[in-house]
């Protein structure tokens, strides 16, 4: 009688899966790499990455947020990043990603500050247990390239199955306020 049952039962079951989301029978079901991008943006290049990366492999999406958010003011953060750095502080975050270990592969995004990762990108890898993950890192940067920040990532996870970074240039807050300041001085 069991038998009978269960054997009914198959075509339900069938066309009840066939009707769930692609997205959604990978993410609940198990089929398929589980992705997560994880990123940290101060004026906004990072985030409209971010979310392309999101749309493109229907990912989970994570904002990194430091605690206590960075100054407004460009100047007066690339000046707290510099101590940041200088010192080895990693400041707390706001929130964790919860059960990090249910993905398989974490596009992790952050601008480029002072030729390095900044503090909060350390902190996150710091709180996080990314080994054995397909991490594939996003960057912007001012024109000064990546500097360090590949190192830092494979110091910071070893365990991590580092992939080919991607990186482009997106300095407009630093060009805006040169601009402004020679017209002002002139």
């Amino acid at each position: 009688m069991f038998r009978r049952h269960f054997l009914q039962a198959l075509p339900l079951a069938a066309a009840a899966v066939s009707a769930v989301p692609k997205g959604a029978l990978s993410q609940e079901f198990g089929g398929g790499p589980r992705t997560l991008v994880a990123y940290f943006s101060r004026t906004g290049n990072t985030r409209v990455i971010a979310h392309q990366i999101r749309r493109a492999k229907d990912a989970a999406l994570f904002e990194i947020d430091p605690a206590v958010p960075y100054p407004e003011d460009y100047e007066e953060t690339v000046a707290q990043a510099r101590r940041e750095t200088a010192s080895g502080y990693l400041p707390p975050l706001r929130a964790s990603v919860r059960e990090v270990r249910q993905y398989d592969a974490i596009y992790l995004g952050f601008p480029i500050w002072g030729m390095t990762a900044p503090p909060v990108i350390r902190s996150f890898i710091r709180t996080h247990d990314l080994s054995e993950k397909a991490v594939y890192p996003f960057m912007t940067h001012g024109g000064y390239g990546l500097g360090n920040s590949i190192d830092v990532l494979t110091s910071l996870a070893p365990r991590a199955d580092l992939k080919p970074a991607f990186s482009m240039e997106a300095d407009q807050e630093r060009q805006t306020l040169e601009q402004v300041r020679g017209w002002l001085g002139g």
